[in-house]
């Protein structure tokens, strides 16, 4: 079987960034092992790619977009009222350019897709299915395959949030869902040979006549060489739990401090808190109001090797975000034989299942709160099954979410659209994920 020869259209890839950056860099460098590959990205990430060793002109092109991008950039952090919040905002900016973007990718490589000379196309990022792409009905035209994703974003606020919701600033929220009328949007899914969805809801999103060709692939996955010490799952003394994210409202930090308050007090819970944001007084004076300081340690920001550190002495990743599209930190807690205590909704709902660690119900900020402190008392009561588990879900970790494991998936994805497999791929988890149409 042949090796297929892939452009990768990453215009968010960067090494030593995070998130949406670093997804599109772990991805498309991951790829490199199952195909013959040369990224497409933006020139804002040239440096980083020189820094990792790549070679531009053989292993990477950087398009500049910058005399575009740069004020659109700064007219969106004004509109965002503050650093941290409105990521909508951010969204919408980025995907106002992405066209102009693709615009100077296909002058730069129209011909040569024209011409045969590679066999699909691949955009990873954006990931936001609100960012159009021309280039996949253009490359369809041209007889080559155009592969979609991971496509992830715009979870819905469940009930009862919505005042997290205003102090995120999140308004352009409220009307996301007239993208969906975008003639390029209907485009771009006509001319797409896969789409990858990385979240149960970003397929719920993608019109029936298209589902034969949508496949879930939850976008996150981890290096192991950036997790790699396992946590020792002592249960002998107090339970360790830690909570890793951004200190704002719907990622639920103080839900996790309310809900352990009790058994903090008592010393059979401590509470390590890893990350910086616009609540960090705020929790701090929750911690004070509940008299837990000797139990809760804040850590702030962390670099990726402290965050380890930190994560491996815990037994229990306590994250009881309310919207949170792929859940890479639970990811990484379970790479470390971390147990992920995790509310039931979005990417950590998808990727947590009995075998490996435990979910609560959403629902009200009362009954999340209830239902933790509930699941808390139980497994400080009774931690037994607490290693077993973490060595359970740091397995799985291992064989399914990997980046090594993401580009063989992707592999699959390939071959099915070059002909060369007759079946989907389905990449449906153990614990249950969605059916694919």
């Amino acid at each position: 079987m042949t090796v297929p020869r892939a452009l990768l259209i990453a215009e968010a890839a960067n090494p030593e960034w995070v998130s949406v950056p670093l997804v599109g860099w772990s991805l498309a460098r991951a790829l490199g092992a199952v195909a013959r590959t040369h990224i497409v990205t933006q020139v804002r990430n040239r440096e980083a790619f020189l820094r990792a060793g790549l070679e531009e002109g053989r292993d990477f092109t950087a398009i500049d977009t910058e005399p575009l991008a740069r004020p659109v950039w700064r007219a969106a952090n004004v509109l965002r009222m503050g650093s941290g919040r409105g990521w909508t905002m951010t969204t919408a900016a980025a995907s106002l350019v992405y066209p102009y973007f693709e615009r100077l990718v296909w002058r730069r490589f129209g011909a040569e897709i024209e011409r045969g000379d590679w066999d699909l196309v691949h955009r990873i990022t954006p990931l936001s299915p609100t960012a159009t792409s021309s280039l996949a009905a253009r490359t369809a035209r041209a007889g080559t395959p155009f592969v979609l994703g991971p496509l992830n974003g715009g979870v819905p606020w469940p009930p009862g949030f919505d005042a997290e919701r205003r102090r995120e600033r999140e308004w352009l929220s409220y009307l996301r869902g007239a993208y969906r009328l975008s003639p390029g949007r209907r485009a771009m899914l006509e001319g797409a040979a896969a789409i990858l969805a990385g979240s149960r809801h970003t397929l719920g999103e993608i019109p029936a006549r298209h589902r034969h060709k949508a496949i879930w692939l939850p976008e996150n996955a981890v290096d192991p060489d950036r997790f790699a010490t396992p946590a020792a799952q002592d249960v002998s003394g107090p339970l360790r739990a830690c909570f890793v994210g951004r200190l704002v409202p719907y990622k639920g930090a103080d839900m996790a401090i309310a809900a352990g308050a009790e058994l903090m007090r008592a010393g059979k819970l401590r509470l390590d808190l890893v990350g910086d944001g616009p609540m960090a007084d705020e929790l701090r004076a929750q911690i004070a109001r509940e008299g837990v300081g000797d139990a809760v340690r804040l850590h702030g920001n962390l670099p990726h090797t402290r965050v380890q550190d930190v994560l491996s002495e815990a037994n229990i990743l306590l994250f009881p975000s309310v919207r949170e599209f792929g859940g890479g930190v639970v990811l990484e807690a379970m790479m470390l034989g971390v147990v992920p205590l995790v509310v039931d909704y979005a990417g950590p709902g998808e990727i947590v299942h009995p075998g490996i660690g435990h979910t609560v119900p959403i629902g009200p900020r009362p009954a999340i709160v209830a239902a933790l402190r509930e699941r808390l008392s139980a497994l400080v009561s009774d931690p037994s099954d607490l290693p077993a588990m973490g060595a359970r879900a740091r397995a799985e970790a291992q064989e399914r979410f990997t980046w090594e494991s993401k580009a063989r998936q992707v592999a699959e994805v390939y071959d099915w659209v070059r002909g060369l497999r007759a079946d989907r791929p389905d990449f449906s988890a153990p614990g249950g994920a969605p059916p694919q149409a």
